[in-house]
C-alpha cells in the first residue's frame, strides 16, 4: 500500500488531509519525524495561516532540510497544498518580507480586488484552467475542474513553464505550479468533494 507522509508542523489542516488520503485507499501518516517521512513513498505539505509563521515552524523542527532531501535527492512525489504551495516560493510579501523554501522560482504576493472590487480573501468554489497536461488532473474533464479556495495571497511564478493551471478571480493567477516530481495547488483538494478526491487519487498513483 502507498504510504503518504502528511507533514505536521502545527500549521496545517492535517487531519482532514489524512482522512481524504485514507478515503483514497492509501496509508496516511501525520508526522514530523524524519525517519517516518523517509519510509513514506509520497509527501504532502499542507498549510493554513501566515507565511512567515509557517516557515519559522518548519525551521524549528528542522524540516526544510528533511523535505529537500526527500524531494530532490530521493525524488519522491511531493504535493504542496494552499500555504504549503506558497512555501515553495523564493519569498513572500505577506506581513513583511520572508524567505521561502526556494524550490520553485517565484514570489507570493497579495491578491488585488480588481475592477470588480471582489472580496479578499478569495474564498469558495472556483473553476481552474489547466495550461499544461499533468498527472494530477488525469481523467478530469473541464466541468470537473472546480475546487475550493481560501487565500489572500498567490504564487507569482518566475517561469511560465512552472505554471500548470490558473484561476480567474479579478485577474488570472497561477493556482497549480510544479516541476519534475514536485506539484503544488493553491486550492484544498481535501475540501473539494469528488474532484478533490480524484486529484488526490491521481497524486497517490503518480510515479514521476
Amino acid at each position: 500500500m502507498t504510504t503518504v507522509a502528511i507533514i505536521d508542523y502545527g500549521r496545517g489542516n492535517v487531519r482532514s488531509v489524512a482522512n481524504a488520503i485514507e478515503y483514497c485507499g492509501a496509508d496516511a501518516v501525520v508526522t514530523a519525524d524524519p525517519a517516518v517521512i523517509d519510509d513514506a513513498s509520497h509527501i504532502i505539505l499542507p498549510g493554513v495561516g501566515a507565511f512567515g509563521d509557517a516557515m519559522a515552524a518548519l525551521q524549528t523542527r528542522g524540516l526544510p532540510e528533511v523535505l529537500h532531501r526527500q524531494a530532490f535527492e530521493k525524488g519522491k512525489p511531493f504535493l504542496g497544498v494552499c500555504l504549503g504551495m506558497q512555501l515553495l516560493a523564493d519569498r513572500s510579501a505577506e506581513h513583511g518580507e520572508h524567505t521561502g523554501l526556494g524550490w520553485i522560482a517565484g514570489e507570493v504576493v497579495r491578491l488585488a480586488p480588481g475592477p470588480d472590487a471582489l472580496k479578499i480573501p478569495h474564498m469558495g468554489w472556483n473553476a481552474i484552467s489547466v495550461k499544461k497536461p499533468h498527472a494530477l488532473f488525469e481523467g478530469l474533464y473541464p466541468g470537473q475542474l472546480n475546487f475550493y479556495f481560501v487565500h489572500s495571497y498567490y504564487f507569482r511564478a518566475a517561469d511560465p513553464e512552472a505554471v500548470v493551471a490558473v484561476c480567474e478571480y479579478g485577474a488570472s493567477f497561477p493556482v497549480v505550479v510544479g516541476k519534475d516530481n514536485i506539484i503544488a495547488a493553491q486550492f484544498h483538494p481535501e475540501k473539494s468533494q469528488d474532484s478533490g478526491i480524484e486529484v488526490l487519487e491521481n497524486f497517490i498513483a503518480w510515479s514521476p
